[in-house]
């Protein structure tokens, strides 16, 4: 029988109802959403289960576009404090991109959501590349094992069919016990409706040229909808 031991388990509540009471309206207990995201390297991923390759995104998220959450700095770090490997296993320090603007979004080669999000990120970053754009893409596995290949699968599927001359680095963990330490730092600097969980491929991060994120977008939020918020930042 395989362990979910290993599984880390989350509770997020719908809403804040810490109200005071008074005579006329009674308080109000809702129950709590609970969504057990494991890592991809515990025995539930390694034994072949996965997760269900639906995800539950409120009504109201799905059908915006064009849904952002502005970012709150809860921390002294930047992202240029961090080192990260890349799709070939080599030591990349983030500090080599000090001064630029930098997307980061967590990618999978098998999604619903893979064509539109790699074909409009290639054409962000050969549109603004040269005027201080980075688009930084971490391949992971955790969400409906939508990318299980190598990394040399993965280099060779984005690079080949998507023309991607945009980084992409080593496979990481983005929820769970084994979150990668970059992961960790752009999820404790954002805030709003997403708390501390990547719900799901293609997520994004928006860091400004001083290393902070200024923007967290949902997967379903195209990288084109994104890209006034780039040129501002570009401009700044």
């Amino acid at each position: 029988m395989v362990s979910m031991a290993s599984s880390t388990t989350f509770f997020t509540p719908l809403h804040n109802f810490n109200q005071a009471r008074t005579n006329s309206i009674p308080s109000i207990s809702l129950p709590f959403v609970k969504s057990s995201i494991p890592s991809s390297k515990s025995p539930f991923f390694q034994h072949g289960f996965s997760q269900p390759t639906s995800f539950d995104f409120p009504k109201a998220v799905l059908k915006s576009r064009s849904f952002s959450v502005n970012a709150r700095a809860v921390t002294d770090k930047s992202i240029y404090d961090f080192t990260v490997k890349d799709i070939d296993k080599k030591d990349v320090p983030l500090s080599k991109f000090k001064g630029k603007v930098l997307l980061i979004v967590n990618v999978a080669s098998r999604c619903g959501l893979t064509s539109s999000n790699y074909t409009e990120l290639s054409h962000l970053y050969e549109n603004f590349k040269d005027k201080g754009l980075e688009v930084l893409a971490f391949p992971c596995n955790q969400f409906g094992m939508q990318e299980p290949g190598s990394n040399e699968e993965i280099k060779k599927f984005a690079c080949t069919r998507f023309k991607a001359e945009f980084p992409i680095f080593d496979k990481v963990d983005v929820n769970g016990p084994f979150t990668a330490p970059v992961y960790q730092f752009l999820k404790s600097s954002s805030g709003g409706f997403f708390g501390d969980l990547v719900k799901w491929n293609f997520e994004k991060f928006l860091v400004d040229k001083n290393g902070k994120v200024v923007e967290r977008y949902p997967p379903t939020t195209s990288p084109f909808q994104i890209e006034k918020d780039i040129q501002k930042l570009l401009a700044a």
